[in-house]
This record gives C-alpha cells, sequence and structure tokens, in this order.
C-alpha cells in the first residue's frame, strides 16, 4: 500500500486535542473521516504529535497507508474538500518509503507559544494567544529560560500522568522575543527539542511569565528545575497560546522544488 505524509494545518479551539477518542471531536477524527470518503477502508493514520485540548498547528505532519496510488497534489485537494466545515488544511500531501512514520521517524519538533500583554482582550486573536494583563520584562525571561537548554531531568515540567519512560529531554533551542501591538505587547517563545513531555512547553512557559512578571528570579527557574517535583513548578499556561510549528526529519517529505502547494498555473498544459 502507498504510504502518503501530510502536512496539516489546524485550529485546535472546537477538538478535544489530535487524539481520536470516542464521541468527541478530535483533529485526527476529522482527517480520518474524509480519508474514509476516498477509501473506506484505510487503515488508521498516525501523527508526529498529539496535540492537548485548544493546541494548533501550523505543521503537524501525519502518514497514511492507501491503496490507490494518488497524485500528492490531488489527493490535498480532496482531503480538504471533505474536511469541510472543519478548521482543517492538508497543506501539502508526499509519498513516502514504507520505512517512513510521521512520530518514530521525526528528529524535531518545534512549536511557538504566543502571549499578549494588554489591558484589553484580544478581539482578533482571540483563542490563538495566552492574554495577561500586565507588562513582561523580557530579559528577565531570556535569563530564566538560560537555565533549561540543555540536557535536563526534565521532571518539574511534565504533568503527573506524562507517559514518557523517562523526564530526560535535550532542550534545543528557547527563544524569547516580543514585538509590538496596539496598547501592549506579544511575546513569543520558540522552542526546539527531538521531543517533548507532556505539558512541558506549556509548564515551562507559564513559569517563565511568572519571572517576566516579577514574581521570580531567573535563579528561581534553575531552583525549579534542581527540585525535580512538579509541585516546584509555576502556573501551567493555558492551551491557546501553543502552536506546532514543525517537525523536522533526516529527509524532508515536502522539499521538492515544485512543493508550494499551489498546483499547475491557470492555463498550463501540465
Amino acid at each position: 500500500m502507498p504510504r502518503y505524509a501530510l502536512k496539516i494545518e489546524y485550529d485546535g479551539s472546537p477538538f478535544r486535542g489530535w487524539q481520536r477518542q470516542r464521541d468527541l471531536p478530535s483533529v485526527q477524527g476529522a482527517v480520518e473521516a474524509a480519508i474514509a470518503r476516498l477509501e473506506p477502508d484505510a487503515p488508521a493514520i498516525a501523527a508526529a504529535g498529539r496535540t492537548d485540548t485548544g493546541v494548533h498547528a501550523t505543521a503537524q505532519v501525519a502518514h497514511v497507508d492507501l491503496r490507490r496510488d494518488w497524485d500528492p497534489f490531488r489527493l490535498a485537494e480532496a482531503l480538504n474538500h471533505h474536511l469541510r466545515p472543519h478548521p482543517v488544511a492538508v497543506l501539502a500531501a508526499a509519498p513516502v518509503d514504507d520505512a517512513f512514520h510521521a512520530r518514530f521517524s521525526a528528529i524535531e519538533r518545534r512549536y511557538r507559544f504566543r502571549v499578549l500583554a494588554r489591558r484589553a482582550r484580544p478581539a482578533l486573536a482571540a483563542g490563538q494567544v495566552w492574554h495577561i494583563r500586565h507588562a513582561l520584562d523580557i530579559d528577565a525571561m531570556r535569563a530564566g529560560a538560560a537555565h533549561l537548554v540543555g540536557h535536563h531531568d526534565f521532571t518539574t515540567f511534565r504533568a503527573s500522568q506524562c507517559q514518557a519512560a523517562s523526564p530526560v529531554k535535550t532542550l534545543d533551542a528557547l527563544r524569547i522575543s516580543a514585538r509590538p501591538v496596539p496598547h501592549g505587547m506579544e511575546g513569543r517563545f520558540d522552542l526546539r527539542a527531538r521531543s517533548f513531555l507532556h505539558n512541558q512547553v506549556r509548564s515551562i512557559v507559564g513559569t517563565l511569565e511568572r519571572v517576566g512578571a516579577g514574581a521570580w528570579t531567573p535563579d528561581d527557574v534553575a531552583a525549579a528545575l534542581a527540585a525535580r517535583d512538579r509541585a516546584a513548578c509555576g502556573p501551567v499556561a493555558p492551551p491557546q497560546g501553543l502552536c506546532l510549528t514543525g517537525v523536522g526529519y533526516p529527509d524532508d517529505p515536502f522539499a521538492t522544488p515544485a512543493e508550494n502547494g499551489l498546483g499547475p498555473r491557470s492555463g498550463s498544459r501540465r
């Protein structure tokens, strides 16, 4: 059976996360329902990351095995037709080797968390940012974040129900930036690692927010990490600001010269 990789974008607000659940809306369920309209006996799909309730993605990757040899562009178009009206879109499809696995072949994952710091609530970005009503000290948060980059035991920053075999992970990068917005500031936390623990990103952002607000010092972050105790973590940030922005593989299945998602130009003889 031919295997295809799918690059998927979605708004996680109406879903109970990525993973299929009985009687509850999920992103996986929506995509598999669209696939079933093309091939009713297609097996379940697998994704690079099981995002939680309310978490978004601009570049989730999943793979699916199909019986028919599909033109990748036509496959993406057909799936998008059947995904309506869900806020889910297949940005690209690509044929991959049978050895490719969306989760186990991945060598890095990238997340972005957005924080809107201003008095007025968001209107256009509602559901896409964590809204706080006080200013943040970006330099202090960067100093706190520096303690977390590298190879550490992240017990403090993982959910109590996390099923990972080990709390030891390598956080390759944690970059904090800020840009002005009308009457406030938007902070962006960009994190990169091979894999993350359950709630690790939201736990880190929630803790660093306390540093930015002046309630914690940067050294308090180092102490929390060293404690290896979930009780030492700061508040967990809400899911609305979190987005899976990329998944890396040894060979990018979507890196082809013609890959732009637009298909042939109008009037083309192709």
